[in-house]
Formats: structure tokens, sequence, C-alpha cells
């Protein structure tokens, strides 16, 4: 039985409150995710174009934020199983968790 954003096709910073409390009671949790008060922190700005250096402190705040997430495992498995392609993810970029994957692929094979 899935929950929640585990289910869903997106960033738990764009679901509603009403579903991220449902999904964080269903696992035990109960503070609502960090990033549903500040989504553009997770996925980036929307009308906006950063240079590297603002992308580079942007993920840094948004590193700092999920490590004290009460969703962060929540958010982590459903990245491994959807492998976004943008967006910080329990702490780690899409190409970070692309990569782990990879590795973790190539663990499984050999």
């Amino acid at each position: 039985m899935t929950h929640g954003f585990i289910h869903t096709n997106g960033h738990p910073a764009h679901l509603s409150v009403e579903q991220l409390r449902r999904a964080l009671r269903a696992r035990g949790a109960t503070p609502l995710p960090q990033c549903t008060y500040d989504p553009e922190l997770h996925v980036g700005p929307r009308r906006t174009v950063e240079t590297a250096e603002q992308r580079a402190a942007r993920v840094q705040v948004a590193r700092e934020v999920c490590a004290e997430c009460p969703a962060r495992r929540l958010c982590g498995l459903y990245a491994l199983r959807v492998r976004p392609s943008t967006g910080i993810w329990a702490g780690r970029t899409a190409a970070e968790i692309s990569k782990g994957v990879t590795e973790l692929d190539e663990l499984e094979v050999a």
C-alpha cells in the first residue's frame, strides 16, 4: 500500500498541505516538510534564471533544510523509485540520485 507522494509525479513541495499531512500521518510523522513552505528552494525559481553561484547557494540551503526534515526517508525512497530529473530530494540533487541508482544497479549486476 502506498501513501501520499509515493504515487504522485511531483516533488513533495508541490503537494497540497492535506496530501502531505495524510502521507506523513500514515508514516507516523506529523510535522510538514519544510519544502512545503518554500518550494522554490527545492525545485528552483520558476520565473527567473539562476546563476551558477545562486544555484549552488540554493542547493546548499536546501540540503541543510532536508537534513532535519521529518519526511527525508520517505522523500528519498520516492526519489529512488521515480528517478527525478530536477530538484533536491532528501538532500540530494537529481543527478546525485541518478548516479547513486546507477551505482546500486551496477553492484546488483556484478
